[in-house]
């Protein structure tokens, strides 16, 4: 009997489980189950548009996906559809790969003003997800505030303050880029607590900031560090030389003379929000300065305010808890021990060590995964666990139905086919056009 495991969730964390276990298990087989039609996580609906190229990854899913001892079960929601618990029932082993897909709150006076949202929601609206194709963000505004110093934060500033050349040219869904297009969007403000060097980018998008045709990066020189190596003390290895390669990039863009391009971004450092403020929508935000004490930010008591219509919070994520699994709320992930909850029940990705870390980062991941479940799971597998056959038989008998792998096959053609010029695909953003178009398919209508 081969040892069945079903994967809950189809981003990085969970294709790079079902990788590592085809290889080392050579007796089992892996359902993935998604409660999207649509596979691969934040590829789709969390890489920005513009970086088609870290989005290629998904080929390698592809393969995975396609292979003969792996299904793909999506428009399955665990929890809706099927419980954890009967699911455990099912399958020798169940890995939980869902991810953190909520925003850590934003709590300053003001945050629940209209045209305040957290970067979660926004990226996925203008990625085209389906949980949030109504978000209708009002851009009709000349400033916004970015909230955070990571790679999130600048993709949202960069994403807005392209042209409407490069933004055709992505894959943004055409209500988002229409919008976005129309906006008179003039300045994006990036606001970070600490200092230059302790900001988060990767140095890829850093200078992608640089090549923007329609906005100029503007960075206070006062704010840079005098002594580089001096600010970067306690910083090592590769973070270290992240971290030296950014300060080098902002001293650049600090000493640059403001040209003749009609939009600003500006990398506003030493700033921490401290109250949205304007009547029922935001009309400003305003901010503390700051001075970093042994690692901390702390207040001088300086205060200034930055007028803008929108407010993008980029502060973090958090994790959802799932019924019949445990759920440490403090820190927001499924309580584990290096990746296991208990024998057949394990934890991958973000919600095993919250949302920190790049794509790769979840491949160690699945493969300490794949060691235990070889370790736990005896290697004749369970014969009164019925996998992917009792699944199918549960889904029908409460009428689910199910998007296999071959059927969003043709739905990522009939995207690329929709393509404008130049654009890689126009995407599907709601599971209703999804589930029309592949019966539209079926039936030769």
């Amino acid at each position: 009997m081969p040892i069945r495991i079903a994967i809950v969730g189809s981003g990085p964390a969970g294709f790079y489980t079902a990788s590592a276990l085809l290889k080392t298990c050579p007796n089992c087989e892996v359902d993935i189950i998604e409660r999207l039609p649509t596979p691969y996580g934040l590829i789709r609906g969390g890489v920005a548009p513009d970086h088609q190229t870290t989005k290629r990854v998904a080929d390698k899913y592809e393969q995975t996906a396609m292979m003969e001892r792996v299904r793909f079960y999506g428009h399955v929601e665990i929890g809706e559809h099927v419980s954890l618990d009967e699911l455990r029932e099912l399958y020798d082993a169940v890995v939980l790969a869902i991810g953190a897909r909520s925003d850590r709150p934003f709590t300053v006076p003001g945050a629940d003003k209209k045209g305040v949202y957290g970067a979660s929601a926004f990226v996925a609206w203008y990625n085209g997800h389906p949980d949030f194709q109504y978000l209708d963000p009002d851009l009709d505004t000349t400033g916004v505030a970015v909230v955070g110093n990571g790679n999130v934060a600048i993709d949202c500033a960069r994403v807005l303050m392209r042209s409407p050349y490069g933004r055709a040219r992505t894959d943004l869904p055409e209500h988002a880029r229409a919008m976005i297009d129309a906006s008179p969007i003039q300045s994006v403000h990036v606001l970070g607590r600490r200092g230059p060097a302790d900001a988060a980018f990767t140095n890829v998008e850093l200078r992608e900031l640089g090549e923007l045709s329609e906005a100029e990066p503007r960075v206070r020189a006062e704010q840079l560090p005098d002594d580089f190596e001096a600010a970067l003390q306690g910083y090592e290895g590769r973070d270290r030389r992240v971290r030296q390669r950014n300060l080098e990039v902002l001293a650049d863009y600090a000493a640059r003379p403001i040209g003749d391009k009609p939009k600003a971004l500006h990398l506003e450092f030493y700033a921490s929000p401290v109250e949205v403020l304007g009547g029922e929508r935001v009309e400003a935000i305003r901010c503390e300065r700051t001075r970093v004490v042994d690692g901390r930010a702390q207040g001088t008591g300086t205060f200034f305010e930055i007028p803008c219509g929108l407010v993008v919070s980029a502060i973090g994520y958090r994790a959802e808890p799932m019924a019949g699994a445990p759920f440490d709320e403090a820190r927001g992930i499924v309580p584990n021990d290096a990746g296991r909850v208990e024998p057949g029940l394990y934890a991958v990705g973000w919600i095993k060590r919250g949302p920190v870390g790049v794509i790769s980062t979840n491949r160690p991941d699945g493969e300490e995964a794949a060691r235990h479940i070889q370790a736990d799971i005896a290697p004749e597998g369970d014969p009164a666990k019925t996998g992917h056959d009792g699944l199918e038989a549960l889904l029908s008998r409460r009428g689910r139905r199910w998007v296999g792998f071959h059927e969003w096959k043709r739905l990522d053609a009939l995207e690329r086919a929709a393509a404008t010029e130049g654009a890689p695909r126009r995407k599907f953003v709601s599971v209703d056009e999804m589930l029309a178009a592949l019966d539209a398919e079926r039936t030769g209508t």
